[in-house]
């Protein structure tokens, strides 16, 4: 399918194709710079402190092995609690956006991953468009080197393409620092050189964080960024069930994920995105992109990243003003007839 073009936008010049970064080799790796940067969690502290003070155990009485070894277990089985997707036990995790005092209604963010596709992505990008709404593309390098002219045609529009790993690794989770970095870094590069604009934002295969990412992170300079809530499209087939687990409970600053990528049902996007966003517009949320949404001072503070508080552009639509209403930052009017019911799906 051809890349559609939005009216009002000029041809877009391709241009030669860009040299792409050659897979790094596996060998070893200079200590990294960036390190310094990094803030271990209360949790990741004590756990490296139990790991140090169970050697000194083990060199002191290596008969006691398997109670040491029981110990780092059940630590490890904590550890993994945090690796839920929307859990900051192991890390900063932009899961919602920060509302300012006194704007209700605030902005929305809306993410999708595994794109470019040519079969989704344009028709997408013309959606979007439609209803003046920004997105943030969390795509997968590989993708990218397929599919150039679709990054540069969503910068091109005013959205943000953003990191989801070079191959989509679903074991990503259980990698070493330096296979994640390899990865991490590779899909940088390749983003940065096909559209030019840098990712800021990183977000893990299926979500799934692993305890070794953080370091990871502050060394290629990105943030973690999950969300709010999702709506399975992938794996559901129904985009009336889709609609009602994005709008339950919808309020300022939620992050929605959806996925650019062909699902079981073949018109997914063109059903839910639509009524989402008029939903959205109806209710006086501005769609934003995490680019370019007021974000807390721990992201403000990664190079790059906008700061808080929010500026005026993510006031109300229709009053212009923030409105002193922040109690009801999760108020919902009344549903109106026709629109997608609150209960979850």
């Amino acid at each position: 399918m051809p890349l559609t073009q939005a009216a009002g936008h000029a041809p877009l010049r391709l241009g030669p194709e860009p040299c792409l970064p050659d897979r790094p080799e596996d060998g070893g790796f200079a200590p990294w710079p960036g390190l310094q940067g990094w803030s271990p969690t209360p949790a990741i502290r004590a756990s490296l402190a139990l790991h140090a003070a169970s050697l000194c155990a083990f060199l002191a009485a290596p008969e006691w092995w398997r109670t040491i070894l029981a110990i780092l277990g059940s630590n490890h089985a904590l550890l993994t609690c945090g690796m839920w997707p929307r859990s900051t036990m192991l890390g900063p995790n932009l899961s919602r956006l920060p509302v300012p005092a006194g704007c209700d209604p605030g902005p929305i963010a809306l993410t999708f991953d595994d794109g470019p596709d040519p079969r989704i992505t344009p028709r997408l990008l013309d959606l979007l468009d439609r209803y003046e709404a920004k997105a943030s593309f969390f795509v997968i390098g590989r993708e990218a080197v397929r599919h150039p002219q679709l990054l540069r045609e969503m910068v091109a529009r005013g959205h943000s393409v953003e990191n989801h790993t070079y191959a989509h690794p679903l074991g990503f989770g259980c990698w070493t620092p330096w296979a994640m970095q390899r990865e991490i870094q590779r899909a940088q590069d390749t983003i940065t050189a096909i559209c030019g604009q840098r990712p800021l934002f990183f977000r893990p295969p299926a979500g799934i964080r692993s305890p070794l990412l953080d370091p990871v992170l502050a060394v290629t300079e990105l943030r973690l960024a999950t969300w709010t809530r999702r709506g399975y499209d992938t794996v559901s087939d129904q985009p009336e069930r889709v609609l009602r687990r994005l709008l339950h409970r919808l309020a300022p600053g939620d992050i929605l994920l959806l996925h650019d990528r062909p699902t079981r049902h073949r018109s997914m996007l063109e059903e839910v995105v639509p009524r989402l966003l008029a939903h959205a517009r109806g209710y006086g949320h501005q769609v934003v992109s995490l680019r370019h949404a007021p974000l807390p001072p721990d992201a403000a503070a990664r190079p790059g990243a906008p700061a808080c508080p929010a500026p005026a552009a993510y006031a109300s639509r229709s009053g212009g003003d923030c409105r002193a209403d922040s109690g009801n930052a999760r108020r919902r009017p009344p549903r109106e007839r026709g629109s997608a019911p609150g209960s979850a799906g």
